[in-house]
């Protein structure tokens, strides 16, 4: 459902945009990381909101254990700072981007929830600063942007494992093909903030009813399908992206929309007759 999504909104991001707050999970997938901030300059102090989500309740979770730092190219530029502990699950820090305009990296390890010490969870955010938050950048060829890297949560609870077929399949679809694109890499991190806050819930609701998750895996095949067909094509600029990307959403609104209508109008008229 996810790379679904992706596909119908990749001509909104010819353009990109960036936003001035970003959303990722750890990579035990238990804590979702937010940090919130105003336009950065270099030199100039900015205060950085960082609130810890719990990723089920969508809420902020209470009593975590952190520490912090910030770098350039290897270069520190805060912290890290000591195991720290917030009661109320948000904290502002004032931190100096003193190295000059570029990317800077925001490193997070997360040690304790609720007093109870956890295996370290860690999570990255790539901040631009200055004149560089107008250019996209691409990763290198051997990295994935960090908020990639979360599961898609109700094929997997649909299919009954991340190791299922079908959820590898989006997953492959995902790295191998939509990551290619600037476009592609610019959406997901921006989607995962819409697609976590109700993924959850609803893969929640099929392990609790299980009637739901077979109508969701009749629902999702006809997807899988027609997405499978761009495993067999070599996509390596915008422009095939966004081409085969309406090819694919035209072909499910036809399997969705168009077929289910062309019944109903059929039904229609045979009661009509």
């Amino acid at each position: 459902m996810k790379i679904l999504f992706a596909l119908l909104l990749i001509p909104l991001l010819i353009i990109p945009a960036f936003a001035e707050t970003q959303t990722l999970p750890t990579d035990k997938n238990t804590l979702d990381v937010k940090l919130t901030y105003d336009e950065i300059e270099p030199g100039v102090q900015t205060k950085i909101n960082i609130d810890f989500i719990n990723p089920q309740t969508q809420k902020v979770q209470e009593h975590i254990d952190y520490t912090v730092s910030v770098s350039k190219e290897g270069e520190t530029v805060f912290g890290p700072i000591p195991l720290t502990h917030t009661s109320v699950g948000s904290v502002k820090i004032p931190i100096e981007f003193n190295l000059g305009e570029g990317l800077y990296s925001m490193d997070f390890e997360i040690e304790g929830i609720l007093f109870q010490p956890i295996p370290k969870e860690t999570v990255s955010f790539d901040i631009l600063v200055g004149e560089a938050n107008a250019q996209p950048i691409t990763p290198p060829e051997d990295e994935k942007p960090n908020a990639e890297n979360g599961g898609c949560l109700i094929a997997t609870a649909t299919f009954g494992s991340e190791l299922a077929p079908q959820v590898q399949q989006l997953r492959e679809l995902r790295d191998n093909t939509v990551l290619k694109t600037n476009s592609g890499i610019a959406f997901m991190t921006t989607f995962n903030q819409f697609y976590y806050s109700f993924s959850p819930a609803v893969a929640d609701f099929e392990r609790e009813q299980p009637l739901f998750k077979e109508v969701m895996k009749v629902t999702l095949t006809p997807m899988l399908s027609s997405l499978s067909l761009l495993n067999h094509v070599d996509i390596d600029s915008e422009q095939e992206m966004l081409g085969y990307g309406i090819s694919i959403v035209l072909l499910n609104l036809g399997l969705y929309v168009g077929i289910p209508i062309f019944g109903i109008l059929k039904l229609y008229q045979f009661r009509k007759n």
